[in-house]
């Protein structure tokens, strides 16, 4: 069961690679975070009311519900235009996104250690670096944060690695992590928002103090 939800979490990346709409985006993470909750709970074991509670929390309390939902607030208090407009074409995205994925299953099956899990390294790390890739291959600045939370998302598939012997230290200090960042960018784009209207990468060259 715990590999049928990492594979899902896997085709999220190939949809979000061909998404066109900032706030399918936003569903994707929505969905991701259900998805995080449901492969954390099958995975820990002797997991208490305390832990329980705290994965709650993080995945979907504030990944699948605060974060998507005040993005949209910032999506909308700054007028931003709901297209994604990357650099690349749709299906040029998705050949990138499969071969990330391929090459992070070549590079496991390469790896011989018992005490990895090879699911779990292939789907954390083409969540890394699909993250990585939206990121640099999107022009406007809040596709470029849920790139970064993509690549949190990855982050918090490797935690899950030593999640039985510290789950409350790995999940308090993502969560905590993601939490300064959101926090930032809506104190970022309330701002920004004021001098440019629909921010556009490019147009932060235009910025002076």
């Amino acid at each position: 069961m715990t590999d049928i939800l990492l594979i899902a979490l896997a085709m999220t990346l190939l949809y979000m690679s061909i998404a066109n709409r900032i706030f399918t985006y936003l569903r994707i993470l929505v969905f991701q975070g259900f998805l995080l909750f449901g492969t954390t709970y099958l995975t820990l074991s002797n997991i208490n009311t305390l832990n329980l509670i705290l994965i709650m929390l993080e995945t979907i309390v504030f990944k699948a519900i605060a974060v998507p939902f005040f993005l949209r607030y910032i999506i909308k208090r700054n007028a931003i235009t709901r297209e994604a407009e990357p650099y690349l074409p749709n299906f040029i995205s998705l050949i990138v996104v499969t071969l990330i994925i391929v090459v992070t299953i070549t590079l496991s099956s390469a790896i011989v250690d018992e005490n990895l899990d090879k699911t779990y390294f292939v789907v954390a790390l083409s969540t890394l670096f699909t993250g990585l890739y939206l990121i640099v291959s999107r022009k406007k600045i809040i596709t470029q944060v849920i790139g970064y939370l993509v690549i949190e998302n990855g982050v918090f598939v490797l935690s899950l690695a030593v999640g039985n012997e510290m789950p409350m230290l790995v999940n308090l200090g993502i969560m905590l992590d993601i939490f300064a960042s959101v926090l930032l960018l809506g104190v970022f784009f309330n701002k920004i928002g004021d001098v440019l209207k629909d921010p556009d990468v490019n147009l932060l060259r235009n910025l002076k103090d």
